[in-house]
């Protein structure tokens, strides 16, 4: 016998008192190459026994046999409404007879045959339509086969194809009738002609759009499952025709055609695919797989079990429809795992899950100081610091409040990457310079006397005005210093002219510090590479992207004077939905144990790869007073190179301040190694000599003016750069 085309999904009903039936039958029977099943003796008996008995003329209604080419087998079976009634039985009562002969009437369609397949199982299995309609142009792969219900005689063959056969096998005589070419703005008309509601599992935007759009038109309602979260997306178009697709979560996209959809780059479409599927309620392992497609996965992966969930509550949404019952618009999620999280005993119920603490407190504030002294701490308040913590009290000397500000470390704001308090003390020298700048605008000139380590503070920074001169070449940095800020653009390329970098080299110098500035593209490179590498260390260690994460500041935070403006990252709508997955510390915990994540550093390699010049500020000496005179040289470059037209943005590896293996370990037990590793390749990078350290690395580039600017906690102005 040949073997059967590809194509060929549907039974072939033979009814042996039908002569040309009962001819094809006999020459079946007969071929040895056909399997025979008949076990209709067992389904009579079956049949007979339902309570209470079925009517006389379904117990009588005539056999018939279904042959299947794809598996070469003659099957006899009760006849249709025989068959339907016992296969069906014991859904009794959950569904009524009534309920169950109005479900026989309706047609679905679905579109997308991997998780559509186990949906149109379920429906067809629990009696929930008369037809099904199902359209994919794509194949059976191995691949496919942890969630696809499928064999490996089914690779190669049409995934619509394929389900098709598993239906004609549970049910000979439903209907189903199979679209392999998938659906284009040419045959989803015909496909959707008569639909009572359609389910959407396709993978591409311009699809959705395209099959949400023609059946808005037909007032067809839409579902979708997605297969991870245990999401449920309904769109009752069919009771609400002028409801926007997705609802809403495409935006401007909707209202594009399908053929510019689909010539979308990837980036374009990103944010809103990511928007549709939730992505910031995905579970742990499932975002932090979104960020290694393209890398180590090669698309992202799904579960058996979770298409199953999906496809039982698809069959709900399917049955609730088709009976008229209520079903609004919107979304569910019916996530299994987390579920589980809150198994009770008996009569307990669900444990309340208990609502994260929100971050608060505010800082103190500064103590008010006479009019110069005034003017310098506003200044000072107005400094960099990581995370724009403000690691700092500014205050008047009690014994000369007129005279002396004084800036100190406060302990109770640090972080782990402040290792041995270097960053802040970079923070306190920058603070510092700004007072100076202050004061010397006011005609005053002043001095910066640094303390180490008495009970209170590791460090202490006293300004003092003095009866001298003013240093007229600070007085004039004063209008730049009120205008520094932090530029978080891309920014662009371009070469920095001779002057502009003596400018900032002797900026550095005055300050008692060194400029190393990396200009070679081959060399900005590498030190993108370094850079993206620690980033990746950062997110993957739990305490320092615990940290990282509490630093951002998202719009109704109740300390917006702390910390960073989520909108001065300079994010696109993709890096926006992406940030929601990144902010996970449960993402990133999978991601480490993966040893994934490189992704994780491609942010911080492109912009400072796209970089005109790196910065980096070294000074000699290892105490924190060192670091702290190398921060007033960091405020001075900075103020300086924005002068001269350049974005300014400071980028902190995780590496920066440790000195020694127990600093490496401190920050990252996993990762010490590696931190150690990347500091010494950095610091030969920049030539830096074993008696200096490095205080703090800036980029340097072309940018358009922030959008907005971080604020601060005291100070004239509470709007001040970071």
């Amino acid at each position: 016998m040949t073997q059967p085309a590809h194509d060929v999904y549907a039974a072939s009903i033979l009814d042996v008192r039908e002569p040309e039936d009962a001819q094809r039958w006999a020459a079946l029977h007969d071929d040895p190459a056909v399997a025979v099943v008949d076990s209709i003796s067992a389904q009579r008996a079956e049949l007979a026994a339902i309570r209470p008995a079925v009517p006389a003329d379904l117990a009588d209604e005539p056999d018939h046999w279904a042959y299947y080419p794809w598996r070469r087998a003659l099957v006899r079976v009760l006849g249709p409404r025989a068959y339907r009634r016992l296969r069906l039985d014991r859904n009794r009562n959950l569904i009524s007879a009534e309920e169950m002969a109005r479900l026989g009437r309706v047609r679905v369609g679905v579109v997308g045959l991997s998780v559509g397949h186990a949906i149109a199982h379920t429906l067809a299995t629990q009696g929930l339509c008369g037809e099904l309609r199902l359209a994919d142009f794509d194949a059976i792969d191995v691949s496919n086969l942890n969630r696809v219900p499928a064999t490996l005689l089914d690779v190669g063959v049409n995934k619509a194809v394929v389900c098709a056969r598993r239906l004609a096998e549970l049910d000979p005589y439903l209907t189903v009738v199979v679209q392999q070419d998938g659906l284009t703005a040419g045959t989803v008309d015909d496909f959707l002609d008569g639909l009572d509601v359609l389910v959407e599992e396709c993978d591409s935007l311009d699809a959705k759009v395209l099959v949400r759009g023609a059946a808005r038109a037909r007032r067809i309602p839409v579902l979708m499952a997605t297969s991870s979260g245990g999401l449920l997306d309904v769109e009752r178009f069919d009771t609400e025709p002028d409801r926007p697709l997705l609802h809403g979560l495409l935006g401007e996209l909707a209202e594009m055609d399908a053929a510019t959809l689909a010539g979308l780059s990837a980036k374009q479409k990103v944010p809103r695919v990511l928007r549709i599927i939730d992505a910031s309620g995905l579970p742990a392992r499932m975002a932090a797989s979104l960020l290694e497609v393209g890398t180590t996965l090669s698309t992202w992966p799904q579960l058996s079990s979770e298409v199953a969930v999906g496809a039982a509550s698809v069959a709900e949404a399917v049955r609730r429809i088709g009976l008229g019952e209520p079903l609004a618009s919107g979304r569910v999620k019916v996530d299994v795992p987390a579920l589980l999280d809150h198994l009770g005993e008996p009569g307990v119920g669900l444990a309340a899950a208990d609502s994260d603490p929100q971050p608060g407190g505010q800082g103190a504030p500064v103590t008010p100081v006479g009019a110069v002294i005034d003017v310098m701490a506003a200044a000072a308040w107005r400094a960099p610091s990581g995370g724009n913590t403000q690691p700092w009290i500014i205050e008047k000397r009690a014994a000369a409040p007129d005279r002396c500000l004084d800036i100190h470390i406060d302990p109770d704001l640090t972080s782990a990457m402040d290792v041995g308090f270097r960053g802040s003390a970079v923070a306190v020298g920058a603070a510092a310079f700004n007072a100076r700048v202050a004061a010397a605008a006011q005609g005053y000139g002043a001095r910066v006397d640094y303390r180490i380590g008495d009970e209170r503070f590791p460090l202490s920074a006293a300004v003092t005005i003095e009866e001298t001169a003013p240093d007229l070449a600070l007085a004039e940095l004063y209008p730049a210093m009120l205008q520094r800020e932090t530029n978080r653009h891309h920014g662009t390329r371009i070469e920095l002219d001779d002057a502009v970098v003596t400018e900032l080299r002797s900026a550095a110098a005055d300050e008692g510090a060194r400029l190393a500035l990396l200009t070679d593209p081959s060399d900005v490179e590498q030190a993108a590479a370094l850079l993206a590498t620690a980033d990746r260390i950062r997110y993957l260690t739990p305490h320092l992207h615990a940290q990282m994460i509490d630093e951002l500041r998202w719009p109704g935070h109740p300390s917006p004077d702390t910390g960073i403006d989520v909108h001065s990252l300079e994010l696109d709508d993709a890096d926006v939905v992406l940030l929601d997955i990144l902010r996970r510390g449960d993402v990133m915990a999978h991601l480490a144990a993966w040893d994934a994540g490189t992704v994780l550093g491609d942010d911080s390699r492109a912009k400072v790869a796209a970089a005109a010049g790196v910065a980096i500020i070294t000074v000699t000496g290892h105490t924190i007073s060192d670091y702290a005179r190398a921060g007033a040289a960091v405020e001075s470059v900075w103020i300086h190179a924005q002068q001269r037209g350049l974005a300014v943005q400071p980028v902190s590896p995780a590496f920066l301040y440790a000195a020694d293996r127990d600093d490496f370990a401190a920050l990252s037990p996993r990762f010490a190694d590696a931190l150690a590793d990347l500091q010494y390749t950095f610091r030969t990078l920049v030539s830096a000599d074993p008696a200096e350290s490095l205080a703090l690395v800036l980029r340097l580039s072309r940018a358009p003016r922030p959008s907005v600017i971080s604020r601060r906690r005291g100070g004239n102005d509470n709007s001040s750069p970071s």
